[in-house]
């Protein structure tokens, strides 16, 4: 019997340099403890941010490094998403994917499945503001990993726009009320947008194989009633699932349990793995550490570790 426990964590601006040494020390002597406590093997990061150990030379994922080290994961393979123009790490939030097995392939999405458009504002006081182009703020990333008993593994690791207002200039000025409406519908045409790219991926992988074992994991800044949950589970029916539907794990605890940020004394559920059906088969567990979660709201710079919790499931393959 092989077990597989695949976790997903936002490490909340995980980032390094030798002139704040201190400071990293006392993050890595948190967040050491508790990804050795996950026990995983496969690991979706979000907000990893890349170094530059000279302003003319690409950036790496040093940070991730110092905190690996000297831990069972150190040795671990690695995918990453990348600056479209370097194709080096960005130098905030990027993607990246641990694993205990080799990846076989991966590659990040962004624009691939769903073209970039452009939304033009209604008109104010006569006047035709300029189009705005909606695009993604960040790429997904997706990988296929070989697992020891020679099934194949799809994960996509996605951090969803925050549906915050985009800033938007209309004739009014970018404080008005106007402006504020504009901004929130941009953000969320961003967040929509890419959940329905994942989607269309997981639906291209279906065509090729229905019985594909999928895992869309990450910080999608919605919870499971929101639009983008909706467009990535793929329901149709609730009384007949089908084959293309996609599981959300974190359901299966008591409601009480199943939160990773508090927000204002809310306790919100907006991180996930969701599941295939092959993939939901083979479920035993899942668990979400959000015990000492700080409230995103109130908590002070620095963040010692992180205002998301980790969530871990557990699978079993006879």
């Amino acid at each position: 019997m092989l077990t597989m426990r695949l976790a997903t964590f936002n490490l909340e601006h995980l980032d390094y340099s030798p002139r704040r040494e201190e400071l990293f020390s006392k993050r890595r002597a948190i967040l050491q403890p508790l990804l050795t406590k996950l026990d995983f093997d496969i690991i979706c990061l979000q907000e990893v941010n890349g170094q530059k150990s000279h302003k003319h030379s690409p950036r790496t994922l040093e940070a991730l490094d110092h905190l690996r080290a000297q831990t069972p994961y150190e040795n671990f393979f690695v995918a990453s998403s990348h600056h479209p123009k370097t194709l080096a790490p960005a130098d905030v939030h990027n993607l990246v994917i641990l694993s205990r097995w080799p990846i076989e392939e991966h590659q990040q999405i962004y624009h691939n499945l769903l073209p970039q458009w452009e939304w033009r504002p209604p008109s104010d006081d006569g006047l035709d503001p300029p189009a705005i182009t909606i695009k993604w703020d960040r790429p997904s990333l997706y990988a296929i990993i070989r697992l020891p008993n020679g099934h194949k593994l799809h994960i996509i690791n996605s951090h969803l726009r925050a549906p915050r207002p985009v800033p938007t200039i209309t004739v009014r000025g970018l404080g008005s009320n106007r402006s504020w409406i504009l901004g929130q519908f941009i953000a969320l045409m961003k967040r929509e947008g890419q959940a329905l790219e994942i989607r269309l991926l997981c639906e291209t992988i279906f065509d090729q194989d229905p019985q594909a074992m999928i895992a869309v994991c990450g910080d999608f800044n919605a919870d499971l009633h929101d639009a983008p949950l909706q467009l990535l589970r793929g329901q149709q029916n609730e009384l007949e699932p089908s084959q293309r539907e996609l599981i959300s794990l974190e359901s299966k605890l008591a409601t009480t349990l199943a939160y990773s940020v508090i927000h204002a004394g809310k306790a919100k559920l907006l991180d996930h793995i969701l599941a295939s059906q092959t993939l939901t088969k083979t479920w035993t567990q899942t668990s979400i550490y959000n015990q000492d979660l700080e409230d995103e709201v109130f908590s002070l710079d620095p963040i010692m570790g992180s205002l998301h919790a980790p969530i871990v499931t557990q699978f079993e393959f006879k």
